[in-house]
């Protein structure tokens, strides 16, 4: 920075003599004095200020500054917040390799990653870190951050870990030696009913195209004749991962988005590449509120073409495109240089007021009390935003967002008071951790494969009872009256029993449980049920 300081200040000075002396023939530009401006700014501030500034801290507060005037997506993170952004996108981190959760205040390994690190050392599901290079971790209110700062680290490097084991009265110690572990975005793929796969992801990033279409090609191995994309609360990611996915359901040629900047009217324009895995069979995309991005550009793209059907609630409306420009110390802009349409023309991106970002941020709260989120005759576009898909000419609407063909109610009282609240608080993934440690082997023993799990399994009502106990106890939370308690034992037991199959098996197993009674997905296979138009 000081380099910097001493190389503009010069420069500073220079311009000075030069204008006193062509003040009189030269014209500056604007622009660049504006620039000059902010320069002579920071360094007066810098040099002269009564007290001593944080300068790195002023030009941040500077850069922030500016891009808080402009969209609501261009935007300032330091280096630390910019690789902490970028690795879910980019796939991979450095670390030891296990899922995780917070036991009260100590780290219970879910699960060790497949071939990682801390699986090829013995570590096991159930185990417990207490210490970190002979730290203590557990017991010591340590941050979650904290912890998760000192098992990461470069590859390469290692970490002695003291883990406390179920059966076993002394503490153990592990050497693990730090790699690339994988990030995934991939949550579950599986065959939900005969000849429907579902596929779900959490993010559109380096890996995602290779990731869904392996899960695509397995699916299909086990009869998937129809397939069902879940983008629900998918955030978007690449644009480039998008056009990926795009081009396994469309032919060779369609349109899959374009955008379009302020110097150049054309940026780009993606087109399927061809010869995709899925070009024939149904496909029907799941979305909601949160899907955004990179999402709305997959379900615009399969909506437009009439390629399939998009069923769930209107998405966020994010339609900008972001360069990310890179800092020297490793911080970012991610500057809008451009917007999304869809391949009828429709723009993605809802309607925004420079600078308001708070506004913008409580729109789908603004939705939700405008009765978008429960009633579909309460979402309007006026005809100027009507347009018509490329293959049938229906009607469909820009002005923000991906308006699903079918529409599914956000369900409102799907969850008691009660449940939100044990859920606040934490009871219901504490439970399921508990009950979990005390009869891991006992489980595994029982349940040989998650089909007689899902078949036979129901979590024990005695167990649900100590944590109802419990909550009324320290924080009282009861339940109203019977039907409120009846309610709240039948939805917790659900996700409880889906908890559980996560932490036996994995996600998909998870999501096998609870989409039985998600009203999204079971809508899709009302339609899917129906012969095709």
């Amino acid at each position: 920075m000081r380099k910097i300081l001493s190389l503009a200040f010069a420069v500073f000075l220079q311009s000075l003599l030069l204008q006193s002396s062509l003040r009189a023939q030269i014209t500056v530009d604007t622009r660049e004095m504006a620039v000059r401006k902010l320069l002579q700014s920071t360094i007066m501030i810098n040099q002269m200020y009564v007290d001593t500034v944080n300068i790195d801290r002023q030009v941040e507060d500077a850069i922030t500054g500016m891009l808080s005037k402009l969209d609501p997506h261009s935007t300032y993170t330091n280096a630390a917040d910019t690789k902490k952004m970028n690795e879910p996108l980019q796939g991979a981190f450095d670390g030891i390799g296990v899922q995780f959760n917070m036991l009260e205040d100590t780290l219970v390994v879910i699960q060790p990653v497949s071939n990682g690190p801390s699986e090829k050392v013995g570590i096991l599901a159930g185990d417990r870190i207490v210490t970190v290079n002979d730290t203590a971790i557990a017991g010591v209110k340590m941050s979650r951050e904290n912890i998760m700062s000192r098992l990461r680290g470069p590859k390469g490097t290692t970490v002695r870990l003291g883990i406390l084991r179920r059966g076993i009265k002394d503490l153990l110690y592990f050497t693990v030696k730090r790699d690339k572990i994988p990030v995934n975005s991939l949550d579950a793929a599986f065959i939900i009913r005969p000849g429907v796969g579902l596929v779900r992801f959490s993010s559109f990033g380096a890996t995602t195209h290779g990731e869904v279409t392996d899960a695509i090609r397995r699916l299909q191995k086990e009869g998937m004749q129809t397939l069902i994309l879940d983008l629900q609360g998918n955030g978007g990611g690449y644009l480039n991962a998008a056009a990926e996915l795009a081009s396994e359901f469309l032919p060779k040629g369609d349109m899959i988005v374009y955008t379009r900047g302020r110097y150049n009217m054309n940026m780009g324009e993606f087109r399927s590449t061809g010869g995709g895995l899925f070009t024939e069979g149904r496909v029907v995309v799941l979305v909601d509120e949160y899907s955004a991005s990179a999402s709305e550009i997959l379900a615009g793209a399969i909506q437009d073409h009439d390629r399939g059907t998009i069923i769930g609630r209107r998405t966020f409306g994010k339609g900008l495109v972001q360069r990310p420009i890179e800092l020297e110390d490793g911080s970012m802009i991610r500057l809008t240089i451009a917007r999304y349409y869809t391949p009828s023309g429709r723009c993605i991106q809802k309607p925004y007021e420079k600078g308001d970002a708070k506004t913008y941020a409580h729109d789908v709260i603004d939705r939700y009390n405008r009765g978008e989120l429960t009633n579909a005759d309460s979402i309007h576009f006026p005809d100027s935003l009507r347009y018509k898909t490329l293959q049938l000419g229906r009607t469909v609407y820009g002005g923000g967002g991906i308006m699903p063909d079918i529409f599914v109610p956000l369900d409102t009282t799907r969850f008691s008071r009660m449940h939100r609240e044990l859920n606040a608080r934490s009871y219901i993934v504490n439970t399921s951790l508990r009950y979990i440690d005390k009869n891991r082997k006992q489980l595994k023993k029982t349940y040989s494969d998650f089909a007689s799990f899902q078949q036979n399994f129901t979590f024990p009502r005695e167990e649900l009872d100590l944590m109802f106990a419990e909550a009324e106890k320290k924080d009282s939370i009861r339940a109203r009256d019977d039907e409120e308690l009846q309610k709240t034992v039948y939805t917790t037991s659900l996700i409880l029993k889906g908890l559980v199959a996560r932490d036996l098996w994995d996600m998909s197993e998870y999501y096998q449980v609870i989409y039985e009674e998600d009203p999204v997905v079971q809508k899709a296979l009302e339609v899917l049920a129906k012969p095709q138009d």
